[in-house]
């Protein structure tokens, strides 16, 4: 998964952070705080803050700990609530910790760390901006694709993902 960038549900101005995958034109809609949303937009942005956001500290701790994160995950959808994990590695063992999805993207996005989601999460909650053979979906028109993202945001609610139908 890539870190698409974030938005703001038009009806309850909540942040929302958008995941897309890699090989296709799936994007994942996880809604989130708004400080985590201040945290990865700064990464995005590659702006600098004058004091170490938790995130950043929390990657200069693990640096100095020669610890690494290998990766994270969003591993489950349950009851409208995304759960993640991070791997991290030290001394060639490695160790799994809880964490929110925002978080775990957050410190991803400072340790240069490749981003997955389950494929039953994809498959519950991912949505489908256009066909895989179209123009957005090849990234010739991205434009376009915002827009539709922005269409989409206009009219979702958090509750309409997981839900079985």
């Amino acid at each position: 998964m890539v870190v698409y960038g974030v938005s703001f549900d038009m009806v309850g101005k909540q942040p929302i952070v958008l995941l897309k995958t890699v090989l296709t034109n799936r994007f994942l809609p996880i809604w989130i705080g708004h400080p985590e949303a201040a945290a990865i937009l700064a990464r995005l942005q590659d702006s600098e803050t004058p004091r170490p956001m938790t995130h950043d500290l929390f990657a200069t701790a693990l640096d100095e700990m020669d610890a690494e994160v290998v990766k994270i995950s969003v591993v489950e959808m349950k009851d409208s609530t995304f759960f993640a994990k991070i791997t991290l590695q030290r001394d060639g063992s490695e160790v799994e910790l809880d964490a929110r999805p925002s978080d775990a993207i957050a410190l991803a996005l400072r340790a240069k760390a490749p981003i997955f989601a389950a494929d039953d999460v994809i498959e519950q909650s991912a949505i489908q901006m256009e066909d895989e053979n179209s123009e957005a979906a090849t990234g010739a028109d991205p434009e376009q694709l915002v827009e539709d993202f922005k269409q989409f945001l206009e009219d979702v609610r958090p509750d309409e993902f997981g839900a079985d139908d």
